[in-house]
C-alpha cells in the first residue's frame, strides 16, 4: 500500500430526492479534489435516503430503485470518479434484473472501474434481500479495499473476514446515532428540538452527539474493529433528521492501532480529511494477533447454535440495537 489522502463525509440527505443528493455529493467531491483527496467515502443510501424505506411499499421502492452500474447514480458517480482521479464510494438501493432489491454501496473509482457491496445484514424493509458475498478489491490508489456497510460491522466475523481477504482500508458507511431503543445501555432517541434549535444553542446539540448516543455509544466499539484487524477505517455517517430520528454525524478516519486520525462533531454536513500512513500497516498489533491465529480451532465459528436469529426480525424487537 502507498500513502493516500482520503476523506469521510457526513451530510443531511433529503428522502427520495436523489438529485438533490448528487447535487450535494458533487459538491463535497469538488471541494475534497482541492485538498488533494485520492478517496471519498459518503454515507449508506445516501442517494435514495435512509429510514423512511421501511414505510415504503415494495412498488415505491422499485421506483427509487436502480441498476448498478448501468444506472444513473453509478454512471454519476463514474462520471465523477475519472474528473477528478479519486475513489468515490456512495449508497442507494439496487434493483437486480430479476427485480430483487438491495441496499448496496457503490465505489466507483478513477480507471473506469466500478464495485458493489450488497449490505449483508439488511433490515431496514421487508422487501429488500441482505446479499451474501465480501466486497474486497484493489484501487488504482495502490491499496486493497473492504466495504461493510452500517450492521454488517457490528458482526466481529465479517470485519475479520475483510481483512483475511486483505483489506488495508475498510469504508464503513452508516446512517446510525439517535436510534430508538428501550435498552438504557445502546443508543436512544435524539431530542428533535435540540437539532431545530442547533444554531442558536449549539452546545447542547453537539453534546449529544459526542454522548452516548453518537460518539460515545462508537467508542465502545469502533476503533476496535480497525485495531484487532490492523485496518485503517473510514467511518461516514448521515447527520440531522432521518424520517423520525436524528443522525448523529461523528464521520472519523481511524489508523490501524484503533487511534482517531480525524473527526467531526459537527451539527450538520462535514468533511473530515486525514493521509493514511502505509508505513503503520505492517507490524500493528491486529496484523501481528492475526498471524498467531489457530484456525484449526474455530470451527465452532461455522457451526449453527440454534440461537441464530433473522437480523430484521432482532432489529425491531425494540429491546436494543
Amino acid at each position: 500500500m502507498k500513502d493516500i489522502r482520503v476523506a469521510a463525509v457526513q451530510f443531511e440527505h433529503a428522502n427520495g430526492d436523489k438529485s438533490a443528493n448528487r447535487e450535494k455529493i458533487k459538491s463535497f467531491v469538488n471541494k475534497a479534489a482541492e485538498q488533494g483527496v485520492q478517496m471519498v467515502v459518503f454515507p449508506e443510501c445516501c442517494i435514495t435516503g435512509y429510514w423512511f424505506l421501511r414505510h415504503l411499499s415494495k412498488e415505491h421502492i422499485m421506483s427509487l430503485a436502480e441498476p448498478v452500474f448501468s444506472g444513473p447514480s453509478s454512471q454519476f458517480l463514474l462520471s465523477l470518479a475519472k474528473e477528478h482521479q479519486m475513489t468515490i464510494g456512495a449508497g442507494l438501493v439496487e434493483i437486480t434484473e430479476d427485480g430483487t432489491l438491495y441496499n448496496t454501496y457503490v465505489v466507483a473509482m478513477p480507471n473506469g472501474e466500478c464495485q458493489l457491496h450488497r449490505k449483508i445484514h439488511c433490515f431496514i424493509s421487508e422487501y429488500m434481500a441482505s446479499g451474501s458475498e465480501y466486497t474486497v478489491f484493489d484501487t488504482p490508489h495502490d491499496c486493497r479495499v473492504g466495504v461493510l456497510t452500517c450492521y454488517d460491522n457490528n458482526i466481529g466475523e465479517n470485519v475479520r473476514i475483510t481483512a483475511l481477504k486483505g483489506a488495508q482500508v475498510l469504508l464503513a458507511p452508516h446512517q446510525t446515532g439517535g436510534c430508538r431503543s428501550k435498552n438504557p445501555h445502546t443508543m436512544g432517541l435524539v431530542d428533535r428540538a435540540l437539532w431545530d434549535n442547533r444554531h442558536a444553542n449549539p452546545e447542547a446539540i453537539e453534546a449529544e452527539l459526542r454522548g452516548p448516543k453518537g460518539r460515545g455509544w462508537l467508542m465502545r466499539w469502533l476503533p476496535t474493529r480497525a485495531h484487532d484487524n490492523g485496518m485503517f477505517l473510514i467511518f461516514s455517517n448521515g447527520i440531522g433528521v432521518d424520517d423520525d430520528e436524528i443522525r448523529t454525524g461523528n464521520a472519523m478516519i481511524i489508523d490501524p492501532y484503533g487511534r482517531i486520525l480525524a473527526e467531526t462533531w459537527k451539527a450538520g454536513d462535514d468533511t473530515v480529511i486525514a493521509d493514511l500512513d502505509a508505513s503503520l500497516l505492517e507490524q500493528t498489533t491486529g496484523r501481528r494477533w492475526i498471524k498467531t491465529r489457530r484456525p484449526e480451532l474455530y470451527e465452532p465459528l461455522t457451526v449453527p447454535t440454534g440461537l441464530e436469529e433473522d437480523t430484521r426480525t432482532l432489529r425491531f424487537d425494540e429491546k436494543g440495537i
